[in-house]
């Protein structure tokens, strides 16, 4: 399973990079395809992230102590919403209080960081989708042609 990352480029890269090594061990049941980046937030900026979010199979947002501070994590997830990726937040901070991105869901919830808890929210989230498509699937095929 291939991810996005996003997360608060300046607070957090230190948890990007716990993650990216999660990534690499032999048991891991996922790989970092691309994730959040610097520059000004231009609409080439915004292409490249759905881009990148659609060659990706989820979204994982890692969620520090500045993270509702960040427009370009919000942005990020605002995206995934956009696109219909799911996507998990994940607490990177054990010890401190993480907040959600703005664009964040009532909803949402905040999941604990352990390779267990994250790889069962990513497959809860790639079931959510095949169950999705398969029920538009299936309304269509029930659809008469032309109406």
């Amino acid at each position: 399973m291939r991810l996005y990352v996003s997360f608060d480029l300046e607070h957090d890269r230190d948890l990007h990079d716990l993650l990216l090594a999660q990534a690499g061990q032999a048991a891991s049941a996922f790989t970092i395809a691309s994730g959040s980046e610097a520059g000004d937030m231009t609409e080439a900026w915004v292409a490249r992230v759905r881009l990148n979010m659609t060659e990706a199979d989820e979204v994982v947002v890692i969620c520090g102590e500045h993270t509702d501070d960040s427009r370009r994590v919000s942005a990020e997830l605002k995206i995934a919403q956009e696109e219909h990726k799911p996507y998990v937040l994940l607490w990177g901070r054990r010890e401190k209080m993480c907040k959600k991105p703005q664009s964040a869901r009532g909803v949402d919830g905040m999941y604990g960081w352990t390779s267990a808890v994250l790889e069962r929210q990513l497959a809860d989230g790639l079931r959510r989708t095949r169950d999705r498509e398969m029920s538009i699937k299936r309304r269509a095929a029930r659809t008469p042609q032309g109406t």
